[in-house]
């Protein structure tokens, strides 16, 4: 079903069902006063009847069936009974009439007024009191006219409640087409981007109704995809050519050492050539192995808990031995006394690929100079900053910096692949951190890395 069709079905059904409370809180709201009135009607010639049985001489009657007659009009099978009674015994001297409950005449004695509906005959009884003895005046008559009226109405009730109906369908069919056309144009218009048009947007993002959120979060998706192509395209293109410049390196020592006889030492410079360039080849072919790797959530990654200042001392002996002359400084001033808040959950190995290659860029790209590193903690995180003193990223090329293979326009000479940022940022974001980039040209580089502690959020 359509979700027009369920729409406008919710609509007829829910309005018809409060039409058809109304409606019937109108008829018997009109068919109660209808027969409050009639009973009144009946009131009224039972306390002529009673003064014209107290005036009994004929002009007195004559008088008073004039009144009824004339006046108040004779109501339709309209019958009077005039019962003497004894109040004090509650009992009539004589019968009363057999087809009226007992209870009736009861409620007449009690109350001195009773009424009574049987079938389409309507009952008043009224007691009267009179020096020459009490009775009861019981009047009954049936109302034509009210019943007519009821009639009338319940017909005029129906043919209302169902042209009401056909006009409410067509109208919710069609408010419910109107209310919908936006989301048929925000599909006409999904329908027609493919992955060769992706720069294509939806026009609907104007406005602030739930519709414009949709188009305007779609549009983001579509943002995020398209850079996600970009990305991807020139992961590609980077990684065969960075792949291919050692290949085609080894290929060509190969062919000159096979081209002729050579000296031993001839060959040995050539193996030593290919053995470089070989070893350059398993770097960058283990850097793609690792950013592969991080492309997929933590499922299957060991998580444990870990000392955030005795892995960065871990990773400080390992740079002693591999940078003998870094001058990596050490700030753990600001680490508090609770354990917990410096302890992480995460994996321990992933962690030192992502710290170490960025102390590893920072003593690289300094020559060496001074790096600070420092460690404080805040509300459930841990964070880390390492400051440099190199030669920066200039400002106009920090937004590519998180890009596999992207360099440095100042950093070209200096050997590299460009893997180690992109890589330390996908670990650092599947452990539910952030990180940041302050740089300027020439001036340095601040490097700001936030995590969660064991109190605070537990990585993805």
């Amino acid at each position: 079903m359509q979700l027009r069709t369920k729409i406008t079905t919710v609509f007829v059904v829910l309005t018809s069902l409060l039409l058809t409370g109304i409606f019937i809180l109108i008829y018997f709201v009109s068919k109660e006063y209808t027969e409050r009135e009639f009973y009144l009607r009946l009131s009224q010639r039972a306390t002529i009847a009673a003064e014209a049985y107290l005036e009994a001489d004929e002009m007195n009657v004559n008088i008073y069936d004039d009144i009824r007659i004339r006046h108040l009009q004779t109501l339709p099978n309209e019958k009077e009974v005039i019962y003497p009674v004894d109040v004090e015994l509650n009992k009539p001297l004589n019968a009363f009439d057999n087809t009226l409950p007992t209870s009736f005449f009861q409620t007449v004695f009690s109350k001195e007024y009773a009424e009574l509906k049987i079938g389409d005959y309507f009952y008043a009884g009224m007691l009267f009191h009179d020096d020459r003895g009490d009775f009861i005046v019981v009047l009954s008559a049936t109302d034509l006219y009210g019943f007519a009226k009821l009639d009338n109405l319940r017909n005029t009730l129906i043919i209302a409640f169902l042209v009401s109906i056909v006009f409410i369908l067509i109208l919710g069919n069609y408010y419910a087409k109107q209310a919908l056309s936006p989301i048929s144009r925000i599909i006409n218009e999904v329908n027609s981007i493919r992955a060769k048009n992706l720069s294509l947007r939806l026009k609907t993002a104007t406005g602030k109704d739930e519709l414009a959120e949709l188009s305007r979060t779609f549009n983001n998706m579509l943002d995020r995809l398209q850079l996600s192509f970009d990305l991807q395209s020139n992961f590609i293109n980077n990684a065969s050519h960075e792949l291919r410049n050692p290949l085609t390196a080894i290929l060509g020592q190969t062919e000159v050492a096979l081209d002729k006889q050579r000296s031993a030492e001839e060959y040995h410079s050539i193996l030593k050539k290919i053995a470089a360039e070989a070893s350059r080849l398993d770097f960058l072919v283990n850097g793609l192995l690792k950013l592969a790797k991080t492309d997929f959530d933590s499922k299957g990654v060991v998580i444990d808990e870990l000392r955030i200042d005795e892995l960065i001392l871990d990773l400080k002996l390992n740079i002693d031995v591999a940078i003998p002359n870094n001058n990596i400084i050490l700030d753990f001033e600001g680490l508090p006394k609770d354990e917990d808040a410096i302890t992480l959950l995460g994996s321990d190995s992933l962690l030192r690929v992502a710290l170490g290659n960025i102390f590893e860029n920072a003593c690289k790209f300094s020559n060496n100079k001074r790096v600070e590193i420092k460690i404080v903690t805040d509300a459930g995180y841990v964070l880390i900053s390492i400051k440099d003193e190199g030669v920066g990223i200039p400002e106009e090329e920090l937004k590519n910096i998180y890009e596999p293979f992207f360099r440095a326009s100042n950093v070209r000479e200096i050997d590299g692949f460009g893997f180690g940022l992109p890589l330390a940022y996908r670990i650092i974001k599947m452990h539910s951190g952030e990180i940041r980039v302050i740089s300027q040209k020439d001036k340095g580089t601040l490097v700001k890395i936030k995590l969660p502690n064991k109190k605070g959020i537990i990585p993805r």
